[in-house]
């Protein structure tokens, strides 16, 4: 019979489940984390777990905290079991599971709980998951969206703040008030430079009310840049029957997530950080070139197998990855067109890290689906498939596979797949996305015409002629066929 995952199982866990190698009760918070999703507890908070276990570092544990609605059902679930995660690794050579410990608090889902949360010196690091749409980039200009109606809100309620920028710069600007040292504010998002992008916004929004204050972020709060990586799939009933039946513990919000895990972090921490090089994650004085890798490589390659799946009726990854059209589709892609726009990385090998990715995707013991690599095109493609685009044409590259992909996403967004099946929306935007795809198959600038999703590219007409090319292909030639001209 399974046990209820809480800290007074944590002595009988099943012999095999591994528990936290330290007494929890040593162990005092440094870092606030905002956003506690899957892939938060699968990644750092694994790092930070087999940190603790090997006795460094019990003053960095997790506060974790939310900032939507939403949030309350996860704070919820893991209060009941005491902040503990049951984590599943799933090896194909034998699923693992352990149940990790360095999360010890979550604030209440409330503006002026996580603020005061951060107020305390205690608080050395506030990081952030808070997913690649949520950074208030505008699409156009690469910039700050200070339009957004949150972000207008918080401007004029700076006391009151709806978004978590607006509750770290009240939280920091009662530091500054103390006499207390800021925090480093930390992303540990799928964004291009990251840090970069968490500056521009906590400092774009400290402008729009407080043009002094705003100067002061800029100049005492560290942002480093960070590349975070580890297939982290959803949990559903299926995950939590895994763990329950396999592992003998009932947890309600078990993570699963692949064996792989990789950090790279600009070392640029002014209040300290937990000795996290001790544990596998590398500090390096450039993150750029490695997370450019990660970036392109793997969410480029995800983007790249969605669509073509989703067209062709592939419901789980692993599945698409045994179809050789995706396979040979994914590697001409990205050998011919991506890996092109990557500097080199001294000691790193792009062509084994592609092999490696692909691995990766192949995995079927993740059970990763194709829907959820599909999900929230509008916001994925800009941030993983648009800039590629952009560095191939100004380097006077081919883009014909790069417009393909954008060609597939158009064809997805249409609402039917190769066999005339409905494909339910998967886009806050889906409704005019389609509105959009479907007027493209008589005029494919209908498409690149949505300026919040593609900018000025849709204007350039290397990638334009390319697009309209391959769109017509897909509906003429069918998916099957596209893909394998494209590869031979």
């Amino acid at each position: 019979m399974a046990i209820d995952l809480n800290a007074a199982a944590l002595g009988r866990l099943p012999d095999a489940v591994k528990g936290p190698g330290y007494d929890r009760n040593a162990l005092s918070a440094g870092i606030v984390h905002i956003g506690v999703g899957n892939f938060h507890r699968a990644h750092m908070a694994v790092y930070l777990d087999r940190l603790f276990a090997t006795g460094e570092s019990h003053d960095w544990g997790i506060c974790g905290a939310g900032v939507r609605p939403g949030d309350a059902k996860m704070r919820d679930a893991l209060q009941k079991q005491d902040w503990l995660t049951t984590v599943v690794e799933l090896d194909p050579a034998g699923l693992s599971a352990s149940v990790t410990g360095a999360m010890i608090d979550f604030t209440e889902i409330d503006s002026a709980a996580l603020v005061e949360r951060m107020n305390d010196p205690a608080i050395r690091i506030v990081s952030l998951t808070v997913t690649e749409g949520g950074w208030f980039v505008d699409a156009r200009s690469g910039g700050f969206d200070e339009n957004h109606p949150d972000i207008r809100h918080d401007a004029t309620n700076p006391d009151s703040p709806k978004t978590a920028f607006g509750m770290i710069l009240a939280a920091l600007k009662q530091r500054r008030a103390a006499g207390n040292a800021p925090f480093t504010v930390m992303s540990c998002d799928n964004l291009p430079e990251n840090g970069h992008v968490a500056k521009q916004t906590v400092v774009g929004l400290a402008k729009l009310s407080d043009a002094d204050f705003a100067g002061w972020v800029a100049s005492n709060v560290a942002f480093p840049n960070t590349m975070v990586d580890c297939i982290t799939p959803a949990t559903s009933d299926r995950e939590r029957a895994l763990v329950r039946d396999r592992f003998g513990v009932t947890d309600a919000a078990p993570v699963v997530c692949e064996p792989f895990r990789q950090w790279v972090l600009e070392d640029n921490f002014p209040q300290g950080r937990p000795a996290l090089e001790k544990v596998g994650a590398e500090f390096v004085e450039d993150v750029a070139p490695y997370e450019l890798m990660k970036l392109r490589i793997l969410n480029g390659g995800h983007a790249a197998i969605a669509y073509p799946s989703a067209l062709l009726g592939h419901h789980f990854v692993h599945d698409a990855m045994a179809d050789p059209r995706i396979v040979a589709w994914l590697a001409a892609l990205e050998t011919r067109e991506i890996i092109p726009t990557l500097a080199p990385i001294e000691g790193v090998d792009f062509e084994a890290y592609r092999r490696k990715v692909a691995e990766r995707f192949a995995n079927p013991e993740i059970g990763d689906t194709i829907p959820r690599l599909c999900y929230d095109g509008s916001n994925r493609q800009p941030k993983f498939v648009l800039p590629v685009i952009r560095d191939a044409l100004d380097a006077g590259s081919n883009v014909d596979g790069l417009a393909l992909e954008v060609a597939l996403w158009c064809r997805y967004c249409a609402g039917t797949d190769e066999e005339g099946n409905a494909i339910a929306p998967n886009d806050d935007n889906a409704e005019d996305l389609k509105r959009r795809a479907l007027a493209a198959k008589d005029d494919p600038a209908a498409f690149l015409s949505n300026e919040t999703v593609f900018g000025d590219l849709g204007e350039r007409p290397a990638f334009a002629d390319a697009f309209a090319r391959q769109l017509r292909a897909l509906w003429s030639d069918g998916v099957a066929a596209t893909l394998d001209r494209y590869a031979k």
